[in-house]
């Protein structure tokens, strides 16, 4: 399945993940990382450099070198292409597996498939995903972290969002890694007993929500008021007041 993305699109620095992943795993580093939707591989090398060793990582796209934000050498070596749709089967576990602003770019029904997927390699998975009306390429599964949280305690997971508070502030890091970021890791015994993960907006996501609603919609509503589906007292109202303030730009100036 070819999933409409265009990772040049989206530009990114290797200083968000620098700065991240050592509070990801802070007081627990993961010898092994696997990366779901590594794209141009920011958060591979990050990790590389953090000191995880055994790393590998996996996309539908494959991206050139010319856009990586990692070694084409090691891009190469530990790159595995794979259609996120379908099941990921690399047959071995992974201390750690990273996942993040991928989800919503799947159709809503490949979402259990890409949870089956994270949950198969790991006990320990850090996730991101955008929420409602968040911008961006391709995105047709935008959820609130709680539903993505029912799908992992429905796989024994129990999940928490503490990560969120300690990277909030930090400008270094895109705001929609601090807004959605949580953990999930194996639990089975309490797994749907933690308290739901919190809706909230970050501030800097909430612009980019505001105007690309208003960007959006403009387009939907001079379609309304062209094709006259408006009611007629509008039109009226809205003539007059509009003569009047070309009245007032043009004479009282």
């Amino acid at each position: 399945m070819c999933i409409d993305y265009d990772h040049a699109k989206n530009p990114q620095t290797p200083d968000g993940p620098l700065a991240a992943i050592p509070v990801f795993f802070a007081g627990a580093k993961p010898q092994s990382l696997l990366d779901v939707g590594c794209g141009h591989g920011a958060w591979l090398g990050a990790a590389h450099r953090f000191g995880v060793l055994d790393v590998v990582g996996v996309d539908g796209l494959v991206v050139p070198d010319e856009q990586l934000l990692i070694s084409p050498n090691l891009y190469r070596e530990i790159f595995k292409q794979h259609d996120l749709t379908q099941p990921l089967k690399l047959g071995r576990r992974f201390d750690a597996v990273l996942c993040l602003e991928v989800a919503e770019h799947l159709d809503e029904k490949c979402a259990p498939v890409l949870i089956d997927s994270l949950v198969a390699h790991s006990d320990r998975v850090v996730f991101s995903a955008a929420c409602p009306g968040q911008p961006g390429q391709h995105h047709v599964n935008c959820q609130w972290p709680s539903y993505w949280q029912k799908l992992f305690n429905e796989r024994g997971y129990v999940c928490t969002d503490e990560i969120r508070s300690r990277i909030w502030n930090d400008e270094r890091i895109g705001p929609w890694y601090r807004q959605n970021v949580f953990a999930a890791r194996r639990d089975s015994g309490h797994a749907g007993r933690e308290p739901r993960i919190s809706s909230i907006l970050h501030p800097d996501v909430c612009s980019g929500i505001v105007e690309g609603a208003v960007t959006s919609e403009f387009p939907k509503i001079m379609n309304k008021i062209e094709q006259g589906r408006l009611p007629f007292r509008w039109y009226v109202r809205c003539f007059f007041k509009a003569a009047w303030r070309k009245f007032l730009r043009r004479f009282c100036k």
